[in-house]
């Protein structure tokens, strides 16, 4: 199931443009504080030089003069796995690898050493020309430099792919795609530089979510969509939905007793952040997980509500009723686009439910796969509780751009048919209410409708988000 956003060029006409300025200056007055209290708390919080909240010597990077220089694989010969490899199966016979590999750089730079490579990396398709990375300990006391397969190297397929994802997004969004990626630009060096380090000194994590992820929103959407009466209904729409996740991330951590630790490199994170709180992780998961899908949720409902309004619905029943309509719909589709993203991104831990041969209900209680599930349900439902309340803030923004409007300045009658014929009415639209149809615009302003859902396609204000259906 997808969803699908209509887009028109035509501009809005004065008064609705002066509606959309008024409701505006109003939703402008409610974000001012949390505006401010999102930097003055990202200046207070900022975590600085996290040094001293960090162990050196608990990880393989902590050996005293590692480095991890390049090189290339000259030939590789197979042969069984011997006991005790790692990724070997005890009983199982498994193939591994012996590689010479030329020293690109460094001391040794123009030597050849041998590396070993277990079953894993060999399924993996090694051969003679591949780039690799090794890691290189120093000799003690005269002597060589030990050798180790550290990893693949993966500098030219990440940019290309990189490249590739830019070139696409602006390719076909122009410069809305080229602002997006600025704004995840963005996201990425809030997260990098003030999440991260704020949990490893020990932060509370939900404060930290909760304003690492308002400064986001607030760039991000601006950034994308302009600074317009629906992105303004968009974002106060995003930051409940926000606050909700955080609240409900908190508690079900809490409730379901999730400590964090549920794999090896959990356990290495605990020894090398020692003030980190495990849980201070699966709460800021939810929260960072929940943003994509928020803003995706919002700007789109927060559209609905504004081209329902520049086409003639104005009473604020009809107009949330109709907004909803079309909320049902994109919430639908979004239930699904989150659950498959987790079942997608979580394949591997979630396949170890056929291989533990257990009864599901006991194996889902697991801390490995409660997390998982309780992550995606949590943000779910803050994405859900958004879709009402983004409608709501919409409805209320319309029906304050209309207070102190004449009577002149109203549009025409929905009821009207400007050309005498009924040929161009909307058909009904289905829905578990039909006599609520009458609440949907008809054909204005040679705007063709949509045959299967009976909306018509609204014009457009300056901002490329209409609504469709979903």
């Amino acid at each position: 199931m997808t969803h699908t956003h209509i887009h028109t060029e035509e501009p809005l006409k004065p008064a609705d443009r002066q509606r959309q300025q008024k409701a505006l200056r109003t939703m402008v007055m409610v974000l001012v504080p949390i505006a401010i209290w999102t930097v003055v708390a990202m200046i207070v919080m900022w975590p600085g030089n996290i040094d001293e909240h960090v162990q050196n010597d608990s990880s393989a990077y902590a050996v005293p003069g590692l480095t991890m220089p390049t090189g290339t694989l000259t030939s590789v010969i197979d042969h069984p796995c011997e006991e005790g490899t790692t990724g070997s199966v005890p009983g199982v016979q498994s193939t591994c690898a012996t590689g010479q590999v030329h020293v690109d750089e460094g001391p040794e730079a123009g030597s050849t050493v041998e590396v070993q490579f277990n079953n894993a990396h060999w399924q993996s398709g090694i051969e003679a020309g591949d780039k690799v990375k090794l890691y290189r300990a120093p000799g003690i006391d005269g002597q060589p430099a030990a050798y180790q397969f550290a990893d693949f190297e993966r500098t030219t397929p990440l940019i290309f792919f990189g490249v590739l994802f830019v070139v696409a997004v602006v390719a076909v969004a122009r410069f809305r795609g080229l602002m997006a990626i600025l704004g995840l630009i963005f996201a990425g060096f809030v997260i990098i530089q003030f999440v991260f380090p704020s949990l490893v000194a020990g932060a509370d994590p939900t404060l930290t979510g909760l304003v690492g992820g308002s400064a986001i929103m607030f760039v991000v959407l601006y950034t994308a969509h302009g600074f317009t009466a629906r992105t303004t209904t968009a974002l106060l729409g995003t930051l409940f939905g926000l606050g909700v996740s955080a609240a409900m991330g908190w508690w079900a951590t809490d409730w379901a007793h999730l400590t964090g630790v549920a794999s090896e490199e959990d356990y290495l994170l605990a020894a090398s952040a020692p003030d980190l709180k495990l849980t201070s992780v699966v709460i800021c998961g939810v929260i960072i997980a929940g943003l994509g899908v928020l803003n995706d949720v919002t700007i789109t409902q927060a559209s609905a509500v504004w081209e329902l309004a520049n086409n003639g619905v104005r009473d604020p029943r009809k107009l949330f009723v109709s907004g909803m309509r079309i909320g049902r719909d994109h919430i639908a589709s979004t239930v699904y686009t989150i659950a498959f993203a987790t079942a997608g991104a979580s394949l591997g831990v979630l396949l170890l439910i056929t291989v533990y041969q257990q009864p599901l209900g006991q194996v889902v209680q697991t801390e490995l796969f409660s997390a998982e599930i309780l992550r995606t349900v949590v943000g779910t439902i803050g994405l859900v509780l958004a879709v009402p309340l983004t409608t709501a803030i919409g409805v209320a923004a319309v029906a304050v751009g209309n207070t102190g409007r004449s009577a002149a300045e109203e549009p025409e009658s929905d009821d009207e048919d400007p050309d005498g014929s009924s040929e161009d009415r909307p058909q009904r639209a289905m829905d578990d209410d039909p006599a609520l149809d009458d609440d949907l615009p008809t054909r204005q302003h040679g705007v063709p409708k949509d045959s299967d859902s009976g909306l018509v396609r609204p014009g457009d204000d300056g901002d490329d988000h209409g609504f469709g259906r979903h």
